[in-house]
């Protein structure tokens, strides 16, 4: 069976001091192993919030949220367990060089080749000369792909992706993005992007449209 996470008339709000924020209602839809996919929409409809409860890490106010892994219906954390993130700052860090920061998620694995894949990802995203750099020695784009790196590491079956080329110029952004898409049809992963580029959401094999608490195929 396909890897799926599956979204069955799920709905979400916030509450502020004075009021209920509703997002969106009754939303429903499977994200299937192999795809690219981008959510779209106006600010504050909700996108953020879909992709964090599609990923684990948030559960809706209502609906229900179904996670299949090699056939079986696992949990949030299994899931999250099998998931690369990519956010629109770069949450590298400091104190450790890129290869380091590459390293890391394997190394919490107990992976004793951390370093080699990581030294392997490094070279491609272009980065295998700026191994020994920490984060304050690297471009924001050169940031951006060491954590595009860091998400595929660890041989992911879902990246999810937030706003990943908010923080980059147009020229940076095309890389970036392009990247993120060429390692995604290297590893078979699922790629799910929030964005408010078209250009990047064009990429994908298929964009849903966020607004007003309905979600749609965007044509």
């Amino acid at each position: 069976m396909q890897d799926t996470i599956e979204l069955n008339n799920i709905s979400h709000h916030f509450n502020t001091s004075e009021e209920r924020i509703e997002l969106f209602h009754d939303l429903s839809h499977t994200i299937r192993a192999g795809e690219t996919l981008a959510i779209v929409g106006p600010s504050g409809a909700g996108k953020s919030s879909l992709l964090s409860i599609a990923a684990g890490l948030e559960t809706p106010a209502s609906g229900s949220v179904r996670f299949i892994i090699d056939g079986d219906t696992v949990d949030a954390l299994a899931l999250r367990a099998r998931s690369g993130f990519i956010f629109q700052q770069f949450h590298l860090m400091p104190e450790l060089d890129a290869i380091g920061n590459l390293a890391l998620p394997l190394r919490l694995k107990g992976n004793r080749n951390a370093f080699d894949i990581a030294a392997n990802w490094l070279g491609k995203v272009g980065l295998k000369d700026r191994a020994r750099h920490r984060p304050h020695q690297l471009s924001g784009g050169e940031q951006q792909r060491i954590a595009v790196a860091r998400a595929f590491v660890s041989s992911p079956r879902f990246i999810f992706a937030d706003e990943p080329t908010g923080n980059l110029d147009a020229r940076t952004s095309e890389s970036v993005s392009n990247l993120m898409f060429d390692c995604a049809a290297e590893t078979g992963c699922a790629l799910v992007i929030v964005t408010h580029s078209k250009r990047l959401a064009l990429k994908a094999q298929n964009s849903l449209h966020l607004e007003a608490g309905r979600l749609e195929a965007a044509a």
